[in-house]
């Protein structure tokens, strides 16, 4: 078992930067370190946390193009998306330090005792394991509302930005937040396993595959610690006759294209009904023949390469297969290594791998629908469970499906994003918890009944 981790840039394919794991002994000092932050930390007022919010938003305004390379180098996001991504880490940072003071407040209720409210109390340290293709935002919307409610943060991150990892934990202390408040650890699955059983850390939270939430809440399950989950996606995005095409199609295609299809809530499958389909085929091909792929540093690049060579590997299995039970091939489908063509498949059935799981990568698979209704079972036929987009100029109609879709947001006319004023999570085998707003706030705190009679 090796104990370094290489950077590779998926651009070129040249490495960036070796890093050692930690050892089991610097891992137990970050823990030690952690834990005694915590008891200091959360006799911090909220409104000191908040400020230190600020200066964090601050530095990484100051220091965004530099972030934003390194994001870029280590996982291949065209470089202006990797500066859009800090800026919108930014508008959280902004969020929290206005609403966290309220959100964070006693809540009086009215009982038979002479006084009784609820209170929100930190748990301690919380783990964060976190993914490669948004490296700063992910971490970000768990980390800022988690220690601002008074806990201290460990990050595991994805091993292919061990580098952004390690500039996150220095932006913290750049912002001025004491040392132990937030720390990054590079470890391995097992070393992963062993902190999760320690005492120290209270709970977890995990951006990932549905393997990889299913493992850590097995790990989470057995030691009685409270995880939050946001799994994978496959994402519908229905496009009904009355679609105004002209006003959303960019909005829609985005949708799956943006950061190169790797997103779990980009649109997975587009559902199309039959009156809008030509229409709609015609637009989605010539826009995706006209994507200019290059280096991803280059301003005027729009789609790059996978992270890595093996997802691209994985993505082409799923498109091949798919092709094999019947699905039509109208654009894409090479490979270079970690990159990818972007691709569109038609005639896309429930059974093909690329209807029924999640794609991470620019694929488009389109399915012709007979009607509104039959879109909109189609959307519903799958085990997933984040987000169905809408495009209709009867918004009204859509309206009457909300309850129908079982997923944990439902966007009409607009693609499924995060946005620090809502909560964001999804359902079934897209994980359960909630990030963001002020339900991601209290996700690790102890929700305290004080109930006092004189």
């Amino acid at each position: 078992m090796t104990n370094k981790i290489t950077t590779i840039d998926p651009y070129n394919n040249t490495e960036l930067k070796e890093y050692h794991l930690h050892s089991k002994k610097d891992i137990d000092r970050i823990l030690k370190t952690s834990n005694d932050r915590q008891k200091e930390w959360k006799k911090v007022s909220i409104k000191k946390r908040c400020e230190l919010i600020l200066n964090l938003a601050q530095v990484l305004e100051e220091n965004k193009n530099e972030y934003a390379e390194l994001m870029t180098l280590e996982m291949g996001k065209p470089i202006k998306q990797s500066i859009a991504e800090i800026e919108k880490c930014e508008t959280l940072c902004d969020f929290y330090a206005i609403n966290a003071e309220s959100f964070l407040a006693d809540e009086l209720i009215e009982t038979d005792a002479d006084e009784s409210f609820i209170s929100f109390d930190p748990l301690g340290c919380i783990l964060g394991i976190m993914p490669w293709n948004y490296p700063f935002w992910q971490v970000m919307r768990f980390a800022i509302p988690t220690l601002t409610s008074g806990n201290t943060v460990i990050l595991k991150h994805a091993s292919n930005v061990a580098g952004c990892s390690l500039l996150i934990e220095e932006l913290f202390i750049k912002a001025g937040f004491p040392i132990g408040c937030f720390q990054t650890i590079l470890a391995d699955h097992n070393q992963i396993e062993e902190v999760i059983e320690n005492d120290i850390v209270k709970a977890v939270s995990l951006t990932g595959s549905e393997n990889a939430g299913k493992a850590i809440a097995a790990i989470a399950g057995k030691n009685l610690k409270k995880c939050v989950l946001e799994l994978g996606g496959n994402n519908a995005c229905i496009v009904l006759d009355d679609a105004d095409l002209d006003a959303h199609f960019d909005t829609l295609f985005n949708a799956r294209m943006q950061n190169t299809g790797q997103s779990c809530i980009a649109a997975k499958r587009f559902i199309v009904t039959q009156g809008i389909y030509d229409d709609f085929m015609k637009r989605f091909v010539s826009k995706t023949k006209s994507l200019k792929f290059g280096n991803p540093l280059d301003e005027s690049t729009e789609i790059g390469t996978l992270a890595r060579a093996d997802l691209a590997e994985n993505l082409k299995k799923q498109v091949d297969k798919s092709i094999e039970l019947g699905a039509k091939l109208i654009a894409g489908n090479t490979k270079d290594k970690a990159y990818f063509e972007p691709t569109i498949l038609e005639n896309v059935d429930p059974g093909m791998p690329v209807f029924d799981d999640e794609t991470f990568g620019p694929v488009a698979a389109i399915t012709r629908a007979k009607d509104t209704k039959d879109a909109f079972n189609l959307a519903s036929n799958t085990t997933y469970g984040l987000g169905t987009m809408v495009f209709t100029k009867n918004t009204e109609n859509a309206q009457k499906y909300i309850d129908d879709i079982h997923d944990g947001a439902y966007f009409i006319n607009d693609l499924v994003k995060s946005d620090a004023r809502l909560p964001f999570g999804g359902t079934k085998n897209s994980g359960y918890g909630r990030e963001l707003s002020k339900e991601g706030i209290h996700e690790f705190v102890n929700i305290k009944t004080v109930y006092i009679k004189k």
